[in-house]
Parts: structure tokens; C-alpha cells; sequence
């Protein structure tokens, strides 16, 4: 039995066989000249290629319903990619430019492709620059078949399994949260990463910064992975796994005991009440947080509705995220959650969150976190953000809906977006499409420079949610995706209490209502912290709802506050000095 000791990262123990995604392979496209009597075999080359990308198409179409709705984007884009391969007139404008220019039929392919995509894109008609993306990803696989680049399909993972990568993209782990999997265990990412944050949303042990762990481990090994205790053990002894069966079915105990919380409020054991919101990404969690006790919804991540939507298609091409498609999907968790309230955070594109749209560029980035994300993106691009706030403002009708703007960092940040907001709302009422005109609209803290001003933003917002997780890395200067400097991110540091605790003043005296949305709200250590504070508004996994209730419950608030204290106690400077 062999042991590895990584970065503990999501709860959990779980028993199963590893499987080890392989590493992506660039692709690279030859270009050289060919000799005449080349052209045929070139030719046969790309028509036999061809023909395996339309069978392996034909066969995935097989599978997927013709009634079932949730099936319909997944099989407009199979049977758009079909026709394509079997375009006449494009296969002709192939053959005409290989047999005239003698380039190699792989860059042949790939010029003609790119030439006819970007006529479309330049067309100005949107349906037609969807297409436009279509053809640069079906004629792609084409390529990567006379490559020989097979990119592993993430849907091929099969029930029970440990899956050990490098790195995992949210829009994956997305994906494999419908899967019965035992564990993540993966090289890159931090604990607050987006993708290790959905584990914890789906209950899957992860642990990351296990370096080059998917080159120790081989495919279809026994694991044993321990979320909390971050060890991976590889071909454990059949001792060792009885050992591990009974801590699973000791958890699985607790969940139930756990369960007497379902219907009871968050209160310590002197009776102070709290509010315990879910934080979600995709409309059917709405399900799991009303039925883990949830007393709202405090933080719905759309972006992952987005990666959601394309990540379902394999390796679909870019398309819009329609208005209509929005509002179904609010509309849905606004009536699962009823009168309850939920909070709905604009799209937080960009950074470590890619977003495979054609409405949304793509932009090189040295430093894609400190760059075009979130609402810089939202006012970069204000079409895709009235799309979205056009669906907010209808679906509002529906239960008790406020709207949340990620990533702000200045008041004329803010009065520009409420410009759109009013834009949006003259537009819906000259179009008489209903919609509710009322909504609160606030604004994530979690910038250094929000918090700093947060006394200013106050005026302008009608609530504050304390973005933990970007507070610490942006405030730490920390990338809080790299395990190389993980130790260094650390949310009790004295630097990011102090903006916490000044944005708390500052909504206090503006009378209007604070939130914690980060993983900070999720941890049993700083949950205390937070309460000690006087945080009364946690939003958090719906998972951890129960445990969190059980932790309230076994404090007075003023035990709470003389643990915060333990932490606080440098918040004042006096002389000069921090005490």
C-alpha cells in the first residue's frame, strides 16, 4: 500500500477504483507542400475521417431522447454538426483549394474552415455567427481524428470512481457531479477553488496538490481517499478497507442524527437566530437546498448555468445563453425556493471561469484574475448583462428574487450598472412585458477596495455579501488556484478581518443588511469567528446547513464572541502598536 499526503479540500471518505485522466494534447497543424500524385491518398485520408466523426456523432444522437427537453440543445447541435460534414458544396471548395494550392490536406482543412467561420462571424447576423463556431469545432474533431488526437470525453468516467487529474475545469466537474463518484484527487487547485468548491457543493471527497499524481497512480488501482485527512491510499489491504468502511458508515450515521435539524431555525444554545442560505450553481440545486433546511438561496453562481449548458455537449461549439433560456432557469429556483429569499449573482465570467460563448470574447490575459472578469466583463460587454438582467427582472414575478453584482471595486462602477438596470426597465416596460420594477439590487465585497469604501457603496446598494474566498486572495495577494502557495491563504489573516469588520460597520450604519457567501461561511472554525462577529446571515454548501445548525447549537453568543476575540483581539491599534 502506498500513501499520498496532499491538501485537504472537501469532506469526505470515499472507496473506489482510480481512473486517471490523461493530459490534454495541443494540437498542431502541419503545413507543407504535396506532390500530385499525393492528392488521392490525402483525400481518402479526410473522407475516412470524416466518415468516423459523423458515425461516433450519429451514435451519441442515438442515445440521447427525442422527448426529453433537457436533450434538445444536445441533439440540435449533433444534427447541425451532421449536415456540416456532409455540406456538398463546402466539401467541394476543399477539394478545389487542395488539389490547386498543394498544401497538405490537414492544413487544407483547417484554412478553408477558419476562412469560411470568419465570414460568417463578420456577417453581423448572430444565428449565422453561432454557426460560425459550429463549423470550427466539428471540422476540429475531423482534424484531431487524421491527427490522431483523441481529447478524453469526461462523460466516459465511469460510477465509483477516484479520479486522479492534473487539473479539472468547473464545466467538468459540473459533469461528473451527476456521476456516483467516490473522490477527486487532483495536482492543481486550491481550497477555495471554483472547482473544489463544487465538490463540497456535491459531497465529493477532493484533496488537491498532489504533485504529479496522475503519473503514480494507474488506472483501475483500489483507492481509499480521505477529504479531511487529505490521504490518498493506493491498493490498500483488505484490512485497511474494513477500517474505512466503518468511518463511511460512522458519517453516513451522523448524516442522519443531522437530520432532527431539517426542521429547525439556526440558533445558539441562548436562542440568538441566524440565517443559513445555500449557495448554488445550477437551478436544480434549488432541489438540494430546500431540502437540506435552507432558509434562502444567498449566492446562485450563473456562470455555472452557462458552463452547465455547454459542458452537457462534449466539446460543443460557442452559442448564446438566450434570454428565454434564463428565465426558465430563475424562474424554476424562484418557485422550488417560494416565497423564500434568493439571491442571484450576475454573470462572474472571466479569471479562472471560462465561458465558451459567442456574445463573450476571448481575451489573452497575463493575468486573467486581475483582468477582464466579472462585471468589468458585465460593462465590456452590456448587451450580455441586459440579456440577463431582462430574464432577472421577469422571472422576479415568482418569489422573492434579489440581484447581486460580483467583483465591484468602485461607486462608478455601480452607477453605471444602475444605468443598465434603468435601460432594462424602460425596454421591458415600452416592450409591456411584465416584470417586477421593485428588486433589491446589491453588491459582492470582495475587493480590498470595496471593503475600504464600503461606507460610500453602502449608499448606493441595498445590501452587502462578503465574497470571502476573492476578499483573501485579492486582498493577500495569493492565487488561491495554486497549491505551490496555499499556506499563504489564510481568511484569518489579520489584514482581511480588519476590511471584514470595517464593511460590517459600514453596513450597520447604513441600515442595510451583510451577508458572508465565501467558504468562510461553510467552515466550522470560522463560522464562530464570523458569529462572534456578528454575522447573522451565512450562505454556504447546502450540505453543511445541518452541521452548521448542530455547531450553533452547542455555543452560547457569548462563548462565540470570546472565540472571535481570540482572533480579533489586533483588530485595534493603540500607539501604534497591534494588540
Amino acid at each position: 500500500m502506498e500513501v499520498f499526503l496532499g491538501i485537504p479540500a472537501a469532506d469526505g471518505t470515499g472507496i473506489g477504483t482510480a481512473f486517471v485522466i490523461p493530459d490534454s494534447v495541443k494540437r498542431a497543424i502541419p503545413q507543407h507542400h504535396i506532390k500530385i500524385d499525393q492528392i488521392n491518398k490525402g483525400w481518402t485520408r479526410f473522407q475516412t475521417a470524416v466518415q468516423t466523426v459523423t458515425l461516433s456523432l450519429s451514435e451519441h444522437l442515438d442515445l440521447l431522447s427525442k422527448t426529453d427537453p433537457k436533450d434538445k440543445i444536445q441533439r440540435d447541435v449533433f444534427e447541425t454538426y451532421i449536415l456540416m460534414l456532409e455540406d456538398p458544396v463546402f466539401n467541394k471548395e476543399v477539394r478545389n483549394f487542395y488539389e490547386q494550392e498543394l498544401f497538405n490536406i490537414e492544413y487544407t482543412l483547417q484554412f478553408k474552415s477558419e476562412e469560411y467561420a470568419t465570414k460568417l462571424r463578420q456577417s453581423g447576423n448572430d444565428y449565422l455567427a453561432e454557426r460560425a463556431q459550429d463549423i470550427t469545432d466539428v471540422f476540429g474533431r475531423v482534424l484531431d481524428e487524421m491527427l490522431d488526437i483523441h481529447p478524453f470525453d469526461i462523460n466516459k468516467v465511469p460510477d465509483g470512481s477516484v479520479i486522479f487529474a492534473n487539473s479539472l475545469s468547473p464545466s467538468d466537474t459540473i459533469i461528473l457531479s451527476k456521476r456516483k463518484i467516490a473522490g477527486l484527487a487532483l495536482s492543481e487547485g486550491g481550497v477555495s477553488s471554483h472547482v473544489v468548491i463544487l465538490a463540497r457543493n456535491y459531497g465529493i471527497p477532493t484533496v488537491v496538490g498532489l504533485e504529479n499524481i496522475s503519473k503514480k497512480v494507474r488506472t483501475g488501482e483500489t483507492i481509499i481517499i480521505d477529504g479531511k485527512s487529505a490521504e490518498i491510499l493506493v491498493s490498500p489491504d483488505r484490512s485497511t478497507i474494513e477500517d474505512y468502511k466503518a468511518k463511511i458508515r460512522e458519517e453516513y450515521q451522523h448524516k442522519l442524527e443531522l437530520r432532527k435539524f431539517l426542521g429547525k431555525a439556526a440558533q445558539t444554545k441562548d436562542g440568538t437566530r441566524f440565517d443559513l442560505l445555500a449557495n448554488i450553481g445550477t437551478p436544480e440545486e434549488a432541489e438540494l437546498a430546500k431540502a437540506e433546511g435552507a432558509d434562502g438561496i444567498g449566492l446562485f453562481r450563473t456562470e455555472f448555468l452557462y458552463m452547465s449548458q455547454n459542458g452537457a455537449s462534449l466539446n460543443a461549439a460557442a452559442r448564446s445563453f438566450s434570454e428565454e433560456n434564463q428565465f426558465e432557469a430563475y424562474k424554476h429556483v424562484l418557485e422550488v425556493m417560494e416565497d423564500k429569499p434568493v439571491t442571484i449573482r450576475t454573470l462572474d465570467a472571466g479569471g479562472d471561469k471560462l465561458i465558451n460563448s459567442v456574445d463573450i470574447p476571448v481575451v489573452d490575459e497575463k493575468n486573467p484574475l486581475m483582468g477582464l472578469r466579472a462585471v468589468r466583463l458585465s460593462l465590456a460587454c452590456p448587451n450580455v448583462l441586459k440579456t440577463q438582467l431582462r430574464a432577472l427582472f421577469r422571472a422576479g414575478l415568482y418569489g422573492n428574487l434579489k440581484i447581486m453584482f460580483p467583483l465591484i471595486s468602485s461607486v462608478d462602477q455601480v452607477k453605471d450598472l444602475m444605468k443598465i438596470v434603468a435601460q432594462v426597465k424602460q425596454e421591458l416596460e415600452a416592450e409591456k412585458i411584465p416584470f417586477k420594477s421593485d428588486i433589491p439590487i446589491g453588491i459582492m465585497v470582495e475587493t480590498a477596495a470595496a471593503a475600504v469604501i464600503s461606507d460610500c457603496l453602502a449608499k448606493e446598494t441595498s445590501f452587502f455579501s462578503l465574497g470571502t474566498n476573492d476578499l483573501t486572495q485579492y486582498t493577500l495577494a495569493v492565487d488561491r488556484e495554486n497549491q505551490h502557495v496555499a499556506k499563504l491563504y489564510n481568511e484569518f489573516n489579520l489584514a482581511v478581518l480588519r476590511l471584514i469588520q470595517m464593511t460590517m460597520i459600514s453596513a450597520q450604519e447604513a441600515n442595510i443588511p451583510i451577508s458572508v457567501c465565501g467558504e468562510m461561511a461553510g467552515r466550522q472554525d470560522s463560522v464562530m469567528v464570523l458569529a462572534g462577529m456578528g454575522i447573522r446571515t451565512l450562505s454556504m454548501s447546502p450540505k453543511l446547513i445541518s452541521s452548521t445548525k448542530e455547531l450553533l447549537s452547542q455555543f452560547t453568543i457569548q462563548e462565540l464572541e470570546a472565540i472571535s476575540n481570540r482572533h480579533l483581539n489586533n483588530i485595534l491599534e493603540i500607539n501604534g502598536k497591534c494588540y
